[in-house]
């Protein structure tokens, strides 16, 4: 009898054991998913690649979702918002607003003309050229400048974040949101209520 009464109450500890181990394991990831969730809705911004379909005023986006859209991109050219330019097979950042059966761009940015190396004067003596390197996956180096150390970049509704950690900062982390004004094959200038850099492309660095 004894035996079988420590045997019933192993098996009663090990069944509660792993019934607690699994809810907690399912309400981490339950955590994990809503967090992620949330920050992707709140970017509104298409991602695609530049179709064969585009025309004058109507651009054609395969989405990262494999949805084809047609884009009218007329106000966005009259209001000099697109930036950098495109080609059939460029990767595209969009911003646009669907108006009945029509998608109508606010903004348009060639991600492949943003990546790579942007230099300007040092802004202290002018001595030497800082800047910032913009690579592929998101990953963002600092040019010259022993101050401001970049990590990493994204696009995030039309505006370009930055991540960068400071000289004497630590470990912590600031992130600068900037508007995208200008984007050219040779220059980027990029703003916001505080700062405003205006680069030049470079194949030194």
């Amino acid at each position: 009898m004894k035996h079988l009464i420590l045997l019933f109450s192993f098996f009663a500890i090990t069944l509660l054991i792993v019934g607690c181990g699994s809810k907690t394991q399912k309400a981490s990831t339950d955590i994990d998913t809503v967090k992620t969730d949330d920050v992707s809705s709140k970017d509104k911004t298409i991602y695609g690649i530049c179709g064969e379909g585009t025309a004058m005023n109507t651009l054609q986006v395969i989405t990262d979702n494999s949805d084809t859209l047609e884009i009218s991109i007329a106000d966005a050219k009259d209001n000099g918002m697109v930036l950098g330019g495109f080609e059939c097979g460029d990767r595209l950042a969009v911003m646009a607003k669907k108006e009945g059966k029509e998608y109508i761009a606010s903004e348009v940015i060639n991600l492949n003309t943003l990546l790579g190396s942007w230099i300007m004067p040092n802004p202290i003596d002018g001595s030497d050229f800082v800047g910032i390197k913009l690579k592929d996956g998101g990953i963002a180096e600092s040019i010259n400048n022993n101050s401001t150390f970049y990590k990493t970049w994204r696009i995030f509704n039309g505006k370009i974040i930055l991540t960068a950690n400071r000289d004497g900062g630590g470990d912590e982390e600031e992130t600068d949101t900037f508007s995208i004004k200008i984007l050219g094959a040779d220059s980027l200038c990029i703003q916001n209520s505080a700062d405003k850099f205006e680069y030049s492309r470079s194949n030194k660095y």
